[in-house]
């Protein structure tokens, strides 16, 4: 009778979840098929857009020192033949970007003659060249995409990133996690014991084949006892993370300028300098990092100073923020294209990389921070937030918050339901999503 009924409570959250999903966000379905009548989609079966039921499809794999000609003639296409397909081809795909590893495939009748020739692009985009009527046509063809939703939930015992690992969650959900709480939280000083729950949206070809993270569809992250929510809503067209409250979470400055990196030194009035073997002011925050780590703008402005310092700074760069906030970067390796002085640089943009020039004893980053004029400690200043949601868009943060938080929690729980049957099915985890 227990099992009875914890299997009813089980089924009743996922249909809950199921409906919550579907009503709310809605199920990603597309399909690309040209020319085809309602009857004849429902008894074809499609590859790359096209009705191969009467069609042989063959896949290949593009090889060293193989290039469009040499594929063409693989196919047996004759000289005047390939010379049209190239030039046709060329107009949505140069032959320049076919890349060894990429797959091509030869679509024939049941003479062996070829009706089409696809070429990947990427995991989703190919280029179809359709050799079926009388003259050559070639157009782009997208693979429909799914979205899935998946969840995870997980205890910090080394880094984010360990952590995101250990609950078998893709590696780049944890930088994903990481920009949505860039403003939040300093993920150099993730502390033992901060712990995370979220769910987030997977996109999928063929329902089986990931092809990455979509997006991250709310969250809960608990660093040094504060919980942090997010909750996406949208606001001008422009999809943002809220908290609870309806603060934004993306503030006027991101918390660091690299990555995962290591702090090596910390402001000071007062720190030994290796080199020099004498007592000084450090008025910035030194990030240990390999040469050619990027290095971003911590929030919008303008370069005020690009140059090199041959007894200090080496190559560095200065922007100015506002009328209060100076951010300086320092001992850098190069400067990211485009980089010059008076260029204007948007929050996160890469401005240069992580080098060793100047007085380093080593690959890092020396970053400072001015506040009128003044030096004031990069890990300590307070960055004022972004418009919260407007008072008039009040009422729907809240349905939305309540609909995130629902789903967070029901996911918690029908997990640990079904880990005490020891069987989690993939209806549990991969809930659709919208579109």
């Amino acid at each position: 009778m227990y099992k009875t009924n914890r299997r009813k409570t089980i089924q009743s959250i996922i249909y809950s979840l199921l409906i919550v999903a579907v009503v709310s966000c809605g199920l990603k379905k597309e399909e690309q098929q040209v020319g085809q009548t309602d009857q004849e989609e429902t008894s074809c079966v499609y590859e790359y857009g096209i009705c191969v039921d009467s069609l042989d499809v063959t896949h290949y794999e593009i090889g060293r020192g193989e290039y469009l000609a040499t594929i063409l003639s693989n196919l047996g296409f004759e000289a005047n033949k390939r010379e049209k397909i190239i030039d046709a081809v060329s107009s949505i795909y140069p032959p320049s970007r076919l890349q060894v590893g990429n797959s091509y495939a030869a679509i024939t009748d049941s003479t062996a003659a070829v009706k089409y020739v696809v070429f990947e692009k990427s995991r989703t985009d190919y280029a179809v060249v359709d050799l079926s009527g009388d003259t050559i046509s070639v157009y782009d063809y997208t693979k429909p995409v799914t979205l899935k939703r998946e969840y995870a939930e997980g205890t910090i015992n080394s880094s984010l990133w360990n952590a995101i690992m250990d609950t078998g969650a893709p590696a780049l959900l944890a930088l994903k996690l990481s920009d949505v709480y860039a403003w939040q939280v300093d993920f150099f000083d993730v502390k033992k014991g901060d712990s995370f729950r979220l769910m987030y949206d997977v996109a999928y070809i063929d329902d089986t084949t990931r092809v990455g993270i979509s997006s991250i569809e709310g969250a809960v992250f608990t660093h040094q006892g504060k919980k942090f929510r997010a909750i996406p809503f949208q606001q001008d067209s422009i999809m943002e993370f809220f908290d609870e409250e309806g603060n934004s979470l993306r503030k006027a400055f991101l918390k660091n300028p690299l990555d995962f990196f290591r702090i090596t030194s910390k402001f000071s009035n007062s720190r030994f300098h290796p080199i020099l073997k004498r007592h000084r002011p450090h008025h910035g925050v030194d990030y240990a990092a390999p040469v050619g780590t990027p290095v971003k703008t911590i929030g919008d402005g303008v370069v005020v100073e690009k140059g090199f310092q041959r007894g200090g700074a080496g190559n560095f760069l200065k922007i100015k923020h506002n009328a209060t906030y100076t951010t300086t970067y320092m001992h850098l390796s190069r400067f990211a294209k485009g980089i010059e002085k008076g260029s204007r640089v948007k929050q996160g943009d890469v401005i240069a990389y992580v080098g060793s020039t100047g007085l380093s004893t080593g690959p890092h980053l020396d970053f400072r921070v001015h506040k009128n004029d003044q030096p004031v400690n990069p890990l300590t200043i307070e960055s004022p937030p972004c418009l919260p949601v407007r008072p008039e868009l009040r009422d729907s943060f809240m349905l939305v918050q309540d609909r995130v938080m629902f789903q967070l929690d029901s996911l918690r729980m029908a997990g640990q339901l079904f880990a005490e049957e020891e069987q989690v099915p993939d209806s549990l985890t991969l809930i659709p999503s919208h579109s």
